[in-house]
């Protein structure tokens, strides 16, 4: 198993910043407000020659003023206690603050190995500022600046002098190639952290009543029935017009760039509430983005028969644009539904990734025209001829034929229908792409010959009449 780094500090210190640059990627999200982060996250440093996992916390303030702080501080201590070597970001313009001084002692308790990274040094004398925490008795002092990536470098050499010897099991946070990736969306405060925490069995996301806690995409490992996952945990897509903080904004645009990097995604809606046509957007964006899709209605057991019933009756008509996704009622906070939710992002899954041999999906088609032929089109019939794979996630087949621009919507329907149904293609949407065979003669123009020159223009005598 791999070594494990904790950032630790005050809020606003750049420890998000740090961790994007340990970890060559973006993941963390980072703003000049204090609180963004609230949860762990973790990634994997490569730059030294040792690899180590890297986890990411929210800053601890001086005293935590609700519950949302109360949780994240808890999440910063789960950090500490499962790490090998602790990072204490410290501010040069701020100078040490009396908050870095108990921040220091409660990780002296720890007994764990302690690195002091004295960050944002950047057109300061560094001497001075190195002077100034001299006084907090740290051996390993390291200056950085990790906006320019200055002093980044030291900071590794200095944790690998530090970091115990990697085991030979295989790491979880690095070893994510054959997992299943699925994320978490929906609106705020429908319990997609309560979900998360639910299938992890622990606390492992910060979760609160409070609408918008979650702000960055925290992605977690999962092991169940014998599979593995990882779930990303996104913040709440409100309405653009009630979007104005700019912080939210940054939540929202780190949600969306999310459907890029899974194979599956969860929507998650109120089943007290119904679909709102803000979940409808939100699928909208999962088939922009040709993702699987699976609906969660979440906080089913608060419920009673007839809410119930007229719950199923609106997901029906309201859902009738994707009748190919499956609809999974479930309590995030209970835990029930959960094994049903799973086996559904595995048939999404496995549908998505699936990959078809030309010579079925020519048969295929074939069988499809042969109970239905396309409708006519000036007189003429559009002929279909042979079809081929044309990629996965989401499946995708490339259709050769003549007359395929002016196939009617209808017949395209009957077709995907027709796949959907012979593949078992659950929960994933299915693209049709048709092309036109090529005349093999197209601009291509014969020369003749002097003897054929000669014919020709006695032809054309003999037609005029002449000799």
């Amino acid at each position: 198993m791999l070594p494990v780094v904790a950032l630790v500090g005050r809020p606003n210190v750049g420890k998000s910043t740090l961790f994007n640059v340990l970890t060559g990627s973006r993941d963390a999200l980072v703003a000049d407000l204090p609180g963004v982060t609230r949860d762990r996250h973790y990634g994997v440093c490569r730059r030294g020659g040792v690899p180590f996992a890297v986890i990411d916390t929210g800053g601890l303030a001086d005293e935590a003023l609700d519950a949302t702080q109360v949780a994240s501080a808890r999440q910063v201590r789960m950090a500490i206690a499962e790490a090998s070597v602790l990072v204490l970001l410290v501010d040069a313009r701020a100078g040490a603050m009396p908050q870095d001084r108990a921040i220091l002692d409660e990780l002296r308790r720890s007994g764990k190995p302690l690195v002091l990274a004295v960050n944002k040094t950047d057109g300061l004398d560094a001497g001075a500022a190195m002077a100034e925490f001299a006084v907090l008795g740290i051996g390993g002092v390291v200056p950085l600046s990790a906006a320019h990536g200055r002093g980044v470098a030291e900071l590794v050499a200095a944790l690998e002098e530090r970091l115990p010897p990697a085991t030979d099991e295989v790491d979880v946070v690095a070893a994510d190639g054959q997992s299943i990736r699925v994320a978490m969306i929906g609106r705020p405060n429908v319990g997609k952290s309560t979900l998360v925490n639910r299938l992890l069995g622990e606390e492992r996301v910060v979760v609160s009543d409070i609408a918008g806690t979650t702000r960055d995409a925290i992605t977690v490992p999962l092991q169940r029935d014998g599979h593995d996952y990882l779930l990303v945990d996104t913040a709440g897509v409100r309405r653009r017009a009630r979007v104005e903080d700019g912080l939210e904004k940054l939540s929202v645009i780190k949600t969306l760039d999310t459907l890029e990097k899974v194979e599956v995604a969860v929507l998650l809606l109120d089943a007290g509430e119904g679909i709102t046509d803000q979940d409808l957007a939100l699928i909208g964006h999962v088939l922009g983005a040709g993702r699987a899709l699976v609906v969660a209605a979440n906080k089913w057991d608060g419920m009673d028969a007839d809410a119930r019933a007229a719950c199923k009756r609106g997901l029906e008509r309201r859902l009738d644009f994707v009748p190919w996704a499956e609809v999974v009622f479930i309590s995030g906070l209970h835990g029930s539904g959960l094994r049903e939710l799973m086996r559904a992002v595995r048939r999404a899954h496995a549908a998505t990734t699936t990959t078809i041999a030309a010579s079925s999906l020519t048969r295929t088609l074939e069988q499809a025209v042969a109970a239905y032929q396309p409708p006519l089109v000036r007189g003429h019939m559009p002929k279909l001829r042979f079809a081929h794979p044309g990629g996965s996630a989401p499946p995708t087949i490339v259709i050769h034929g003549s007359r395929t621009a002016h196939i009617a919507p209808a017949y395209r329907k009957y077709l995907e229908n027709f796949f959907r149904r012979r593949y078992k293609l659950v929960g994933t949407p299915l693209r049709l792409e048709f092309r036109d065979g090529e005349n093999p003669y197209a601009g291509r123009k014969n020369v003749l010959t002097e003897g054929q020159i000669r014919k020709r223009r006695r032809m054309i005598r003999h037609a005029r009449g002449g000799h």
